[in-house]
């Protein structure tokens, strides 16, 4: 058993929507020896399903994540590069014969491709094989760009498969060009993870979000639980757990070594 997969396994329990389920599963399990608690138990996991699931609460959750507005046109004035970070693959796809980015991955590369086009600035797409398949998505990201693009990436990293590691394995292949300023690309509620881990390899960091959240409350469909609802709120909620690790990492790496 990796250490990978027991990673993804424990965070899968703390999240929804397996940990509400879990919730439920132990009120139906104690509602005869206590039946009070159970029901404390069934209508909490009940509640945090519904809520989690509305449009609303998902928007809430990534707009906490936030840590900028939308790029304005001349912020990238004295930056060195574009950075992309991968957002997953699409393994196997049977239109195209094989591996190619996911939807999140394009969403990110087509931004990029618009400040690249607009600014000038060189690419550099890191991603290894985090979730399985049998190309990096740097390599995928590569191809997208050459194919649909006509756009060559500068650099290409193709080992990582964290966002600390995009980070460490991304920052020798910009240094070696005296690269020191980055525009950072990915969605905006993985920015408030992803900057600090270019700020630490020694980059000032220009975020460079997409898809910034909505918390406007102005129609019943706001509240009312949907697919995205419940996908946004898992989102947002792993990128919180993603930022607690990685501080308790840090901690005991730095109490380790004093």
């Amino acid at each position: 058993m990796s250490a990978g997969f027991v990673s993804h396994l424990v965070a899968a329990t703390l999240l929804p929507p397996l940990a509400p389920i879990i919730v439920l599963v132990a009120g139906l399990l104690f509602r005869r020896r206590r039946p009070r608690f159970a029901m404390s138990l069934i209508l909490s996991a009940a509640a945090a399903l519904y809520a989690l699931s509305t449009p609303w609460v998902g928007g809430v959750l990534q707009k906490s994540l936030e840590i900028s507005a939308p790029l304005r046109p001349d912020a990238l004035a004295g930056a060195d590069a574009i950075v992309v970070l991968s957002g997953g693959s699409y393994h196997d796809a049977p239109e195209y014969g094989g591996d190619t980015i996911n939807a999140f991955s394009l969403e990110r590369l087509r931004y990029a491709v618009h400040l690249h086009r607009s600014s000038g600035l060189p690419l550099l797409v890191t991603g290894g094989v985090p979730g399985g398949g049998s190309v990096a998505e740097g390599r995928l990201f590569e191809q997208v760009l050459r194919a649909d693009y006509a756009i060559a990436p500068r650099w290409v990293e193709t080992a990582a498969r964290t966002t600390w590691e995009n980070a460490r394995l991304s920052a020798p292949l910009l240094k070696q060009d005296n690269v020191r300023r980055i525009a950072l690309v990915s969605h905006a509620w993985h920015l408030r993870r992803a900057v600090p881990q270019f700020e630490a390899q020694g980059f000032a960091v220009v975020p460079a979000g997409i898809r910034f959240a909505s918390t406007r409350l102005d129609a019943l469909a706001d509240v009312v639980p949907t697919p995205n609802g419940l996908r946004d709120s898992a989102y947002a909620l792993h990128e919180w757990l993603g930022i607690l690790w990685y501080k308790l990492r840090t901690f005991f790496l730095y109490e380790g070594s004093s």
